[in-house]
């Protein structure tokens, strides 16, 4: 009997994609396959949206990227030592209910981590909400930190940086991205391929039930409508079980005896099943019956779909399946076989003797790929041709200097920070607060700096140049810190990639993107895109968030924001242009987000990067900030505050003296600094200041 519409309809398929599926397969699908390719095929799963841009994406830098095609990426940043490092969204999972949706959006991206046979040793978690005067914004932003601080803090992992913004289009639709880092042994980085017919598929960490059906299909695939309930399809974390199974998996892969390994995220069964067969050009043969549950009367879709968290499956060698059961038993944890790996490359699901699904595994893994239109926003030429060159100078330049220091967006975020705990594992060398962290290697002199930079306003005015200039301000905070910029993974959120004006606005942010990366040098090595971020009213601004690690040589020889003594003279790298489009001083001085971004030439950032970085590195500079938001009023006052000392800062410098750069600003100042954003030193030298 033919079905109903309506049943692929509640699943998120158009009928399009339902008649694609049947075309596909030959015969219509099981309620069971429909639910598998329901997942499988949706963008949060399978990006058959995004994936023809992502390709531009560049996979190869000045470091080596030792992973490719698993849950996460890394680079090779010490000989035999891989860091590898991704980002992830819960953006829909938090609107809905923050303090779980935040809470599994960390556990996660770590599975992500240690599924490769990688120690996590950090997170940071750049998030986005509605303006702070509103209620909700408020709840959102107070429960999705609770939630991040339970999870990590439970789990012993730092959380060492992030960001935090708010503005009007992100009220409707919150962004709560979170990167996780893990170190490594080069020839020790695990793979989630199933190879060798045979061989045992086991399913190990916390028993199955009915949260987050739905979630990758339904609920991170399609716009938020009024009024809808959606909480069931939000997952509830364990974070206790996430760090046994952590220490589980590590020791189990430290055997030899595991060939493959996979986090169960979105999707569940069907993402592990289907893609680990796919990767090994091999089939699986599971029995549903066998899979540990904590709800009775759960249907086969039902175990297909559902997202609980802090589940792996794991095929191990045959003959040795005791030896990896015992480990994960040791840690209190199920482990249990259901099934084994096959050679024919069909994925068969079966449920009380009765084949429910019999699927190949590279069709479910490899959804259709849609190239859509793409039309420049209405605003957008309105907005490029703005003339800012009226805006009126300000009465009082300390009143603009402290409003602007009190911008939620500028404004300290101690307090979510002591919601956080950044020191256990005893890596960090450099905390929260700075313009990037850094970490220590233990056992070697090299060490790592982390940041993530984001920047909705800028790529709303100009998706293609915005795009750049996050990654420009990302690359100067690693060398502010000492670090030399190594590679990158995104997390590219956006609206409804159907409207062809918000497919533009992705479209040209990957362009930018893409060319930019290849300027520095910076492989992509991960990455994640999240649509649909859009209510009936509005759709957030396009914001790709980028999470970018560096090196540091010597992690003893780094650098912090805070002057350090009186008598050190500040220097300002680059050149300083009058652009205020798009700046925190003109949206809360006159209520506008307009103009035209900071123009970037990529070949000066370079340079003014070279230039700050090997004054670090040579031990020249005291200190080192980055100017950004709030330009370099900001970054004067910021750099005072960190150091506790003041600064006397002329416009110009006197004509005698051949010591200072050729122009400076003063403190309260409202212009923005160049496109390049440069970053401050304070260099040591015979000038004063106090």
């Amino acid at each position: 009997m033919a079905m109903e519409p309506q049943m692929w309809r509640e699943l998120g398929l158009a009928d399009a994609e339902y008649q694609r599926i049947v075309d596909v397969i030959g015969r219509e699908p099981s309620p069971t396959e429909l639910a598998m390719f329901s997942v499988e095929w949706s963008e949060h799963c399978g990006y058959p949206r995004s994936r023809p841009l992502l390709g531009l994406l560049p996979k190869e830098g000045k470091y080596a990227a030792r992973v490719k095609g698993e849950d996460a990426g890394g680079i090779e940043v010490a000989p035999g030592i891989t860091i590898l490092f991704k980002m992830e969204s819960h953006n829909h999972p938090s609107q809905v209910e923050p303090f779980q949706g935040a809470a599994t959006g960390v556990g996660g991206i770590i599975r992500d981590i240690f599924t490769m046979g990688a120690r996590p040793i950090a997170v940071l978690d750049p998030l986005r909400f509605g303006e702070l005067d509103e209620p909700l914004a408020r709840y959102l932003f107070r429960r999705v930190v609770e939630g991040i601080s339970f999870y990590g803090n439970c789990l012993g992992v730092p959380t060492v940086g992030g960001e935090l913004r708010f503005e009007a289009p992100y009220g409707g639709n919150c962004l709560v991205n979170v990167m996780a880092i893990g170190i490594v042994e080069t020839d020790k980085v695990a793979t989630s391929r199933a190879v060798g017919e045979g061989n045992p598929v086991i399913i190990v960490g916390n028993s199955t039930g009915r949260d987050g059906i739905g979630g990758a299909s339904i609920l991170a695939s399609h716009e938020f409508a009024e009024d809808e309930e959606k909480r069931p399809t939000v997952q509830i974390g364990d974070p206790f079980t996430e760090k046994c199974l952590i220490e589980a998996c590590l020791e189990a892969l430290e055997t030899g005896a595991v060939i493959g390994l996979k986090d169960m995220g979105a999707a569940g069964i069907t993402c592990t099943t289907c893609e680990m067969s796919a990767a090994g050009d091999h089939g699986m043969d599971i029995d549903l019956q066998k899979v540990p549950r904590r709800e009775p009367g759960m249907e086969p879709w039902e175990l297909m779909m559902s997202e609980s968290q802090e589940r792996m499956l794991l095929v191990a060698q045959k003959g040795r399946e005791d030896e990896v059961l015992g480990i994960f038993r040791k840690w209190g944890l199920n482990a249990v076989t259901i099934g084994r790996v096959t050679g024919d490359g069909m994925l068969r699901v079966r449920d009380n003797g009765e084949l429910v699904a019999e699927l190949e595994a590279k069709t479910l893994a490899d959804p259709p790929v849609y190239h859509l239109p793409a039309e420049e926003p209405d605003y957008y030429r309105e907005v490029q041709s703005a003339d800012l060159s009226q805006v009126p100078l300000p009465n009082d330049m300390n009143a603009v200097l402290r409003d602007l220091l009190a911008s939620p967006n500028i404004a300290a975020a101690a307090w979510a920070c002591h919601q956080y705990d950044h020191m256990v594992q005893t890596n960090t060398v450099v905390a929260p607060g700075a313009d990037a962290a850094v970490l220590q290697l233990k056992g070697h002199r090299q060490g790592i700096a982390v940041t993530t930079d984001g920047n909705g306003r800028y790529c709303y005015l100009d998706p293609y140049v915005g795009a750049q200039l996050v990654l420009a301000e990302a690359a100067r905070n690693l060398v502010c810190v000492g670090a030399d910029p190594a590679g990158v993974t995104d997390c590219l959120n956006f609206g409804n990639p159907e409207k062809p004006d918000r497919f533009w606005q992705f479209k040209r942010c990957v362009e930018g993107l893409a060319d930019a990366s290849r300027a520095f040098g910076l492989p992509v090595v991960s990455g994640n895109v999240s649509f649909y971020n859009e209510t009936p009213n509005t759709a957030v601004y396009p914001t790709p968030v980028l999470g970018v690690v560096g090196v540091l040589d010597d992690v003893r020889r780094h650098c912090t924001p805070g002057f350090k003594r009186a008598g050190d003279v500040i220097i300002l790298l680059g050149e300083t242009h009058e652009d205020l489009g798009g700046t925190e001083y003109l949206k809360r001085s006159h209520g506008q987000v307009t103009g035209r971004p900071p123009t970037l030439d990529l070949e000066r950032e370079k340079k003014v990067q070279a230039a700050c970085l090997r004054a670090v590195r040579e031990g020249l500079a005291a200190s080192a900030h980055d100017c950004s938001d709030g330009g370099l009023a900001v970054a004067l006052a910021e750099s005072c505050i960190h150091g506790r000392v003041g600064a006397n800062v002329a416009r110009r410098p006197p004509a005698s003296s051949s010591q200072h750069p050729r122009r400076m600003l003063r403190a309260s100042r409202r212009s923005r600094p160049t496109s390049a954003r440069q970053p401050l030193c304070s260099a040591k030298s015979g000038a004063t200041t106090s």
